[in-house]
């Protein structure tokens, strides 16, 4: 049996790091990307197949496409999972914050897949989308990352019915809190925002809270990638994966609780029940 490829974006640290470690001991050849020279030596380091990549850069995503049809058989597996959390209120940040967002979350999976169709076409080969349990609650100051996952939601629903007649299966992973470095990301995000002239400068300190929410008793990161490997190597996939704290009792409340209920405790654990 010729050797699986796997080519997982966002790899420098955390989830994307966990994962590529998780597939490489699994027998895969993992294809690593990461935006940073330094992260890709690291990568290149451990044995991966490192490639310097922004999702962003439609040049670039186009080139690993051709590449990966040149150098190989085709894509066994490819995880989307490249991206980061805009932090902070929504008007704050504005359509140039919001815009940014989307483009790295929601744009660049499409342009990715779009790329890499051939060689998953090839393999007839498995998309798995990183979404988030903050497509399904959506929380105070992080409206634009709230969307964006929302988003990948969506995508990935209609990927799913549009791949089919190609034998490409996706999946959608939600994850909830993991440990990785999405919390002091976030937090530098937000601190961009938190100005005196401000609107918000008032509770500044739960837009500080919901920053650092992600890492509220995370979840070990090769705990994740290593049910996400079982879950991908199951003859059976399911199109919906939860996984990590918080990744079912969240999505629960938002179906359950009543809206009212809801918004009313969030106002509260975020400092926004009071008259500005």
């Amino acid at each position: 049996m010729p050797q699986p490829i796997a080519l997982i974006t966002g790899c420098s640290s955390g989830i994307g790091r966990a994962l590529a470690d998780a597939f490489q001991a699994a027998g895969y050849e993992v294809w690593a990307t990461a935006r940073k020279a330094e992260d890709v030596s690291a990568l290149a380091a451990a044995g991966f197949v490192a490639v310097q990549l922004d999702v962003n850069d439609e040049t670039a995503v186009a080139a690993l496409g051709e590449r990966l049809a040149r150098d190989t058989a085709g894509l066994d597996v490819l995880i989307n999972n490249a991206g980061y959390g805009a932090m902070g209120p929504l008007l704050d940040g504005g359509a140039e914050a919001l815009r940014r967002q989307l483009e790295t979350n929601v744009v660049a999976i499409v342009g990715v897949t779009r790329a890499l169709f051939p060689a998953l076409r090839a393999k007839r080969g498995l998309v798995v989308n990183i979404g988030s349990v903050s497509g399904v609650l959506v929380t105070p100051f992080a409206g634009a990352y709230c969307a964006s996952k929302a988003a990948v939601h969506a995508l990935t629903d209609a990927l799913r019915l549009e791949l089919a007649p190609f034998g490409i299966d996706v999946m959608e992973v939600q994850p909830g809190a993991i440990a990785s470095s999405f919390g002091n990301n976030a937090s530098h995000e937000a601190e961009q925002l938190i100005r005196e002239d401000s609107h918000w400068w008032p509770i500044r300190d739960g837009i500080r809270a919901r920053a650092k929410a992600s890492q509220d008793n995370p979840t070990p990161a090769s705990e994740f990638a290593r049910d996400l490997l079982a879950a991908v190597r199951k003859s059976k996939r399911p199109r919906l994966l939860r996984l990590g704290n918080g990744s079912r009792t969240l999505p629960l409340m938002a179906a359950l609780l009543p809206k009212g209920l809801l918004e009313t405790a969030l106002k509260k654990r975020f400092g926004l029940n009071q008259v500005l």
